[in-house]
């Protein structure tokens, strides 16, 4: 019996084998999460300096997504590869430094956590095929945009779009249960309805409610799930942003006016409606009946 075999009919098997594989993408999604918005300054800033005729800065070292190698911020020290085992280096380390014994944010192995069991779920859910590898490049994506959102208010193209054009790909091979022309219509559904809300926010208020990543993102999520379920993302993520934002509110963490962003509720209302959207509108639809 050959691998392929025993995930076909083995959910333990291929959960199990998909929860290691989410640990150590959610070890890079921490990677993307710290470096891809200062990648994006540095690019900001050189097409600034082109716009307005001014020198190039001296290129300083390379900085990507791949070098250099992680190191601690309080001392430097680079990052061997038995210290950078997901969850267990954390753990055998008590959450600090090899070498100058500063702790180490509690925030790494919860998202590599995170991304091993939103892994396992979508393994456990979809079991073995194309359908189950393309959910799990949404789902961790959505991630990787929920984190980035989160600290910085920002949701970069660099993911928006090919999470975009992934959803739509996956439905013109026939991978998605999702038609290819309902895909495209919820891209543009999902585009079209936050852009109207935010300039109808905008011409009554002055002000921007939201931002274009936004957008981008719902357009994204309508490749993948389609226009019908386009209303659920809608509503469940108006209904965790309020909540949050009233708890925050009521704690003191965030000022009256202050904005907060948008693209982690967006980004976990989708996880949602991927993993259970559908079970969710049969369950309202039977209530109706009922």
């Amino acid at each position: 019996m050959t691998l392929t075999d025993l995930l076909q009919t083995s959910p333990v098997l291929l959960t199990v084998l998909v929860f290691i594989l989410g640990l150590l993408v959610g070890s890079f999604i921490n990677v993307v999460v710290y470096r891809l918005p200062r990648m994006m300054e540095t690019a900001w800033q050189a097409e600034a300096r082109a716009m307005l005729d001014l020198p190039e800065e001296p290129a300083g070292p390379r900085f990507n997504l791949v070098v250099p190698r992680s190191r601690c911020p309080h001392c430097n020290h680079q990052i061997r590869w038995y210290e950078n085992v997901p969850v267990l280096s954390w753990l055998f380390l008590r959450g600090k430094c090899s070498q100058c014994d500063n702790g180490i944010a509690m925030r790494y192995p919860v998202v590599e956590l995170c991304a091993g069991l939103l892994g396992a779920l979508a393994a456990w859910h979809f079991g073995y095929g194309p359908w189950l590898a393309a959910m799990l490049f949404a789902l961790w994506t959505l991630l990787a945009l929920a984190l980035i959102d989160f600290d910085t208010t920002l949701l970069p193209d660099s993911l928006n779009y090919p999470l975009l054009w992934a959803g739509l790909l996956a439905a013109w091979a026939g991978i998605s249960p999702v038609p290819l022309h309902d895909a495209v219509a919820g891209a543009v559904l999902g585009y079209m309805t936050l852009w109207c809300l935010y300039w109808a926010f905008k011409l009554l208020t002055g002000k921007e409610g939201m931002g274009y990543g936004d957008f981008k993102l719902l357009a994204a999520l309508g490749a993948w799930l389609g226009w019908q379920l386009l209303p659920l993302v809608i509503l469940l993520s108006s209904l965790v942003g309020a909540v949050v934002g009233g708890i925050l509110l009521a704690t003191g963490t965030i000022r009256h006016g202050q904005g907060i962003p948008f693209g982690p509720y967006l980004a976990g209302a989708g996880l949602i409606a991927l993993l259970w959207g559908n079970q969710i509108i049969d369950a309202y639809l039977g209530l109706m009946k009922f």
